[in-house]
């Protein structure tokens, strides 16, 4: 939709992704959401071997010096073969790779993000807990301090990568008596002695990514492992919650994509009252209403993209993605599910893949920070932008535009 708005160098690694996409062969898309596939290492492979994963990093770490708009266009064309894999292909090379680029030592990069932007290993970020997901600084996994190193124990669940993962970014609480914004600290844990995969979820949908409940019992981590700074996880936390967030909102309108493709195409063959579907209202209409609202998504991703690349005020960036995330996951929801209705009984089944786009982007409004977290941050980011904007502007005072505006004992608020 913004084509022109993007650069050669952003088109042509776009193409390079289109041919990624085309060389999966469908029998894997398959046997995933079969769950015969735990974990896709032969696609991450391949992205690796093509030189897509983390495209907007260093080329000293294994990146190509890419901003966001590009990334953001890359994740799109990745959704388009399903949602896990446009998860399995963020998680690390854009979540975890991210933390370790921002945060990390030369030793860290030259260790865990070369050979994973290679295809090499993989990793897997470590959040949610068995008694919470969206309260961060509620972590119940401890990390021990024994001088040289740390003793890890405890559980983290829902964890996409939990089956293939070579390592794992975990927050764990480093001083349990100090104010919770200074109490956690972000590890690296390789997978090893002490980690276990206790348990694969049987998913509605996204199945494929080894999805698991992972289980830290004393595991040994050298301090050089620590990401950032002792009890410093917080500022780690936050930078990821851009990629974390934004790359989600990019990669739904890549999943989402295929069902308005294929419905589409279906209303303009299928036939009924002697024409083909597509000239009916009650058809077009809900075509038309998908493709404005995929278009308005990109629209959306790219001006946000643009911020990030900008480096626009943190508070407005912060609301933009937590806006991104919410809006477009919640319409692209909503072109699957017209793409579905349009299309009848059909569609409900598996002779079309919408069945399992369908499944899979009901995740998208639950992880990563749930929709209603995001309208817990957009609401509290909105009203300090007001309330900043009337201090340091010279906006016209609205409220008095209406000829009864100074009427008295009318504007009573309490």
């Amino acid at each position: 939709m913004y084509d022109y708005l993007l650069s050669e160098d952003s088109e042509k690694i776009r193409e390079e992704a289109r041919d990624l996409v085309k060389w999966v062969p469908r029998q894997m898309i398959i046997d995933m959401d079969a769950d015969k596939i735990k974990f896709p290492k032969e696609f991450l492979q391949e992205a690796g071997r093509r030189n897509l994963l983390g495209c907007r990093y260093p080329k000293k770490w294994g990146g190509r010096d890419m901003n966001w708009v590009t990334a953001s266009t890359v994740i799109e064309e990745i959704g388009t073969l399903g949602y896990i894999f446009a998860c399995t292909f963020g998680v690390g090379a854009e979540l975890v790779c991210d933390a370790i680029i921002l945060h990390g030592t030369d030793q860290q990069k030259e260790k865990y993000v070369k050979p994973l932007l290679k295809g090499d290993i993989f990793a897997a970020e470590c959040l949610t807990e068995p008694r919470g997901g969206s309260d961060f600084f509620g972590t119940t996994t401890t990390a021990e301090d024994k001088g040289d190193h740390f003793l890890v124990n405890g559980q983290k669940r829902f964890i996409v990568g939990a089956e293939g993962a070579d390592y794992f970014l975990v927050y764990a609480k480093t001083d349990p008596n100090a104010p919770q914004h200074n109490s956690l600290s972000c590890l690296i844990v390789d997978r090893g002695p002490g980690v276990e995969t206790k348990y694969l979820y049987g998913l509605m949908g996204c199945r494929g990514g080894g999805a698991g409940r992972l289980v830290f019992k004393n595991v040994k981590v050298p301090k050089e492992n620590v990401l950032g700074k002792i009890n410093g996880a917080y500022p780690v936390f936050k930078t990821m919650m851009i990629p974390e967030r934004l790359g989600t909102a990019a990669m739904t309108i890549g999943s989402a994509r295929p069902a308005l493709e294929i419905a589409t195409e279906y209303t303009t063959k299928r036939k009924a009252f002697g024409k083909t579907i597509n000239h009916f209202q009650g058809v077009n209409f809900q075509i038309a209403e998908a493709a404005m609202l995929l278009d308005a998504c990109r629209s959306m991703i790219y001006t946000t993209s643009c911020a990030v690349d900008n480096n626009a005020d943190s508070k407005t960036v912060r609301r933009m993605v937590s806006e991104s995330k919410k809006f477009v996951t919640e319409a692209c929801q909503k072109v699957a599910h017209n793409s579905m209705q349009v299309m009848g009984g059909i569609g409900y089944t598996n002779v079309y893949p919408i069945e399992r786009i369908v499944r899979d982007l009901r995740l998208a409004t639950i992880w990563t920070g749930s929709n209603e977290v995001m309208s817990m941050i957009i609401a509290n980011e909105w009203y300090q932008e007001h309330f900043r904007n009337k201090q340091t502007t010279s906006l016209r005072n609205y409220e008095n535009d209406a000829l009864e505006s100074d009427a008295p004992d009318e504007k009573i608020f309490e």
